[in-house]
């Protein structure tokens, strides 16, 4: 959330050359060039008040820049009825209580905004949205922060986990369109101050399991006096707090078991204890050794990779493997993360969103199967240059105009309102940041992966400043192009259509596996003549969010998939030949394609 006192008044940009990805085929430099001058017109529109949804986020300020309150909150895509349309999920906070601001030694200073909870909103199928939290037995009022979607008790209906300050949330979904409450009793309740979350299969015993990221240890009467401009409080630096050890809970079929300790997730590579004052997870499988693994982003701490040994414990090898520091070695203030295969290589790669004046990070994975090794990317790229005055929360990779190379998506905003007053070139309301793939080109024997910068060509709805947090992407109208949501902090939430993306070829691929119904962990290969495209269904990622589990994978103009391999998370691998492009497809472990259908005309077209 903050960075070093130096990265708070200033950043020193030192460029280095570093190595790039060895192997990787891709487009020479003047057909990179042609790929920028090719792009079809895309244009995200802001279709939130269109779509009916009404939410405003709660973050409880009340003038004492209490920590929490500028660190929420997240959002979710996830089909809860099963009707094949990604409904949303908003986490919201909540007024302090009398009894808290009690013990914070403090009076309410402002009006309290009355019961707020989180939104469930369920897709009509038309382009618009249906508020069913309170028949759907979610309105549970809490200080929430993130959340995650998965079907933790295999019984063909996607769950829905919720973190929060002082516990969290597992509501089992019935199956009927209503979910029940059952943290305490399947042993996730936890503690402390959680963060963001993922369900993975880390043991490969057909459930899954499940991460919970926590930050630092907070209360009303442990809240830290700091100031910016020596007169006035502002929101403390991490630094200033214990970190807490983010947790790992095993599924057992039947309940959940906190298993941290014996998965050697209580310490570093260091050997210290890893209280990493984490705020973001992506689930990867770095080394393609079909065992999952856990990078976390943490704030103003070394970030972790946590490496599956395959027998139930892993191993940290964030520092060997590039990702913990900066590339002059320090600790950044990383807030979300990504990982994916955005060069065609195989193997997935990482993106970090830090603090203002320390860039992106964008950590290319050149891994052998036994050594972990990324290169960050950032410093030499315009990804870098473009970055380093925004503060970035959600971040994730996504095609958006099906090209078949993977973009990617970044939501800024400031934690403190005050900022611009004490560093003129800080806002504490940033625009996103989009940053277009255009494939990889070779020069001077090193081939490189190529991205622009295109938020300008974008539409308005991507120019327009905000306090962002959450974010998350699906093709919530089935056109054939992904869309975004973006939560900011005490404000609404936004839903930008994607126009215009659905024009080149795709598929959009619905996995159900088994045992492991929600099929996390699954790989996809997709093979276009020589060019291979990689993909996982991952829970997490982003900052506290969690995108839908169908994939949307871009064709470019290829009109079939010459060969579709899909390796499913207990290791049986399935092929498809020959498959016709502009397709949604369904596909269940052992029994092949069991749905195939067109896409509906999109609603919104660029003329």
């Amino acid at each position: 959330m903050r960075g070093s006192r130096i990265g708070r008044v200033g950043w020193l940009v030192i460029v280095g050359t570093g190595l790039w990805g060895m192997g990787c085929r891709g487009h020479s430099g003047q057909q990179a060039l042609s790929l920028a001058q090719e792009a079809l017109p895309v244009v995200f529109t802001d279709a939130t008040q269109e779509a009916g949804i009404r939410f405003l986020h709660n973050n409880g300020a009340n003038g004492e820049k209490w920590l929490p309150e500028t660190m929420g909150s997240g959002c979710v895509f996830f089909d809860y009825n099963n009707d094949g349309w990604p409904d949303l999920y908003l986490v919201n906070g909540r007024d302090w209580t009398e009894e808290e601001l009690r013990r914070g030694g403090t009076k309410r200073r402002v009006p309290p905004k009355g019961r707020t909870t989180g939104k469930l909103f369920r897709n009509r199928g038309d382009g618009t949205f249906e508020d069913v939290t309170q028949q759907a037995g979610l309105d549970v009022e809490m200080f929430g922060m993130g959340c995650a979607a998965g079907d933790y008790d295999n019984d063909g209906d996607e769950d829905l986990y919720v973190t929060a300050l002082g516990r969290n949330f597992l509501f089992r979904n019935n199956g009927d369109g209503t979910f029940t409450e059952v943290a305490k009793a399947m042993g996730v309740e936890d503690g402390g101050w959680s963060t963001s979350c993922a369900f993975l299969d880390y043991d490969r015993d057909g459930d899954l399991d499940l991460f919970v990221c926590h930050y630092v240890v907070w209360s009303p009467e442990g809240d830290i006096w700091c100031t910016l401009d020596g007169k006035h409080k502002s929101y403390c630096t991490p630094e200033k707090y214990t970190g807490e050890v983010s947790q790992l809970f095993r599924n057992d079929g039947h309940r959940f078991t906190r298993v941290t300790r014996e998965a050697g997730l209580e310490r570093t590579g260091e050997g210290k204890r890893a209280q990493g004052k984490s705020l973001g997870v992506a689930i990867l499988d770095y080394n393609d050794d079909g065992w999952l693994d856990i990078a976390v982003a943490n704030d103003t701490e070394p970030n972790y990779l946590f490496h599956n040994n395959g027998d139930g414990t892993f191993a940290e090898v964030g520092i060997s493997a590039g990702i913990a520091y900066s590339e002059t070695g320090v600790a950044r203030g990383a807030m979300g993360i990504d990982a994916a295969d955005y060069c065609r290589c195989g193997k997935p790669s990482l993106l970090i969103g830090n603090f203002s004046n320390q860039m992106l990070a964008l950590y290319h994975n050149q891994s052998l199967k036994d050594m972990p090794f990324f290169v960050d990317k950032a410093p030499t790229s315009e990804v870098g240059r473009k970055s380093r005055l925004y503060l970035a929360f959600g971040v994730f990779f996504f095609d958006y105009d099906n090209d078949g190379w993977l973009d990617f998506f970044v939501a800024n905003g400031h934690i403190e309102d005050d900022i611009h007053a004490v560093q003129n070139d800080v806002y504490h309301e940033q625009e996103p940041l989009v940053f277009r793939n255009l494939g990889t080109h070779r020069q001077g024997g090193r081939e490189e992966t190529v991205f622009r910068f295109v938020g300008e060509q974008l539409g308005e709805a991507m120019q327009r400043r905000i306090v962002g947090r959450g974010a998350a992407y699906a093709d919530y109208d089935l056109d054939g192009d992904v869309d975004i949501l973006i939560t900011t902090n005490g404000g609404p939430a936004y839903l930008l259509r994607n126009e215009g993306g659905h024009r080149h070829r795709k598929l959009r691929l619905e996995l159900r596996g088994h045992p492991l119904c929600s099929a996390i962990g699954a790989k996809v290969k997709v093979h276009l003549g020589r060019e291979v495209q990689t993909y996982m269904v991952r829970s997490g990622s982003s900052y506290c969010s969690q995108s839908e589990l169908p994939l949307t994978i871009g064709l470019d103009r290829a009109e079939k998939v010459d060969l579709l391999e899909v390796i499913w998370p207990d290791g049986r691998v399935e092929t498809f030949p020959n498959l016709a492009a502009d397709q949604r497809l369904r596909i269940v472990e052992g029994k092949g394609i069991v749905s195939q259908e067109g896409f509906p005309p999109p609603r919104g077209e660029i003329r």
